[in-house]
């Protein structure tokens, strides 16, 4: 049976031989913020820009007063059973932390881990294509890379791209009274979960997850934007935290205004919520005022999202004002 848009005879599920999915499988964001407060070493000259104290979407250096390279890898579990749309999802979410911080990608290096022993080696190849046919839709060579012979399949990319320094993208640089525009909807992540409990295929997800955030980083930085980041693993909640708590402010959202993918609220409903979703909403939940907000909103708003969209401190064309940053109070987070 060919599955898909995958052009190999296989009757099996990817997403069967992994424990978790996409971005849902990232280690929980507050371990990681202990791991990474260790890790920080002495300032030195002619450091990044953009580095590991910043916890920003990609590393950035500088390289003279025109020019800095953007760095940043990213790989996952299957997501989908489709090996093929896996790879496309996969590049184009790699491919999303360069576009996030300002950047153009220029070449990637492909990062897999196959089970020889248990899934055909044929798939591989389909994997591959996918993440090719998206990194050259996005003008990106893909130059190679690594594989490893690993008990769960996983696969990303490793991708350098170049920005102009003074026109970056931060974490960082939000200001009390500027929007929040979201250029994806959300529910990728409970309609993934979804798909791997039943099998049921929801062409609306792929397609939100394999499209590019090249358009939308584009369109910020036209407008003016000087701070953004994509929403992935840990949800609109934890992606909004991250922001709103290095650029000391307080992130306001109206919970009616943020857009959903169809199917997502009967997911929820359903029960089929990620532990990844449960672990960031279990994270932003003492520094936000959620008033009189359901939990199955609260839910959403911290689901887990694999290659989502670009959210923006400004106004994007096209995309929905679901906030706004103010001056910071005694919660980082309000939904109202």
């Amino acid at each position: 049976m060919t599955s898909g848009n995958s052009t190999v005879q296989w009757t099996g599920r990817l997403t069967q031989y992994a424990r978790g999915g996409g971005c849902a499988c990232k280690i929980p964001p507050g371990e990681l913020d202990e791991i990474v407060a260790g890790l920080a070493g002495p300032h030195r000259a002619g450091g990044p820009l953009i580095g590991l104290l910043e916890a920003d979407d990609a590393a950035v250096l500088k390289i003279d007063k025109n020019r800095a390279i953007v760095s940043t890898a990213d790989f996952f579990t299957p997501v989908v059973d489709d090996a093929y749309d896996w790879g496309r999802i996969a590049a184009a979410n790699a491919l999303s932390d360069v576009y996030a911080i300002g950047g153009e990608p220029l070449m990637a290096l492909n990062l897999l881990g196959w089970p020889r022993d248990t899934l055909p080696i044929e798939l591989v190849g389909e994997v591959l294509r996918g993440g090719l046919d998206v990194a050259t839709l996005a003008g990106c060579h893909v130059a190679g890379g690594h594989s490893v012979d690993d008990p769960e399949p996983k696969y990303g990319m490793a991708v350098t791209g170049m920005a102009d320094p003074d026109r970056l993208l931060r974490l960082s640089a939000g200001l009390p009274g500027v929007p929040l525009s979201l250029t994806k909807p959300l529910g990728i992540g409970v309609l993934n979960t979804r798909h791997k409990a039943t099998g049921e295929v929801f062409s609306q997800a792929v397609e939100a997850m394999t499209t590019l955030n090249a358009e939308a980083g584009r369109l910020a930085l036209e407008r003016g934007a000087e701070c953004a980041t994509d929403v992935t693993g840990f949800g609109l909640l934890g992606h909004l935290y991250k922001l709103a708590r290095a650029s000391g402010v307080t992130a306001v959202i109206d919970s009616r205004a943020v857009p959903f993918l169809e199917g997502a609220r009967a997911a929820v409903r359903d029960g089929f919520v990620s532990g990844g979703t449960m672990r960031n909403l279990a994270w932003v939940d003492p520094h936000t005022d959620f008033g009189r907000v359901a939990e199955a909103e609260r839910l959403l708003l911290a689901d887990a999202q694999t290659s989502g969209g670009l959210l923006v401190a400004g106004e994007i064309p096209g995309a929905p004002i679901i906030g706004q940053l103010v001056a910071r109070t005694d919660r980082i987070l309000v939904v109202r």
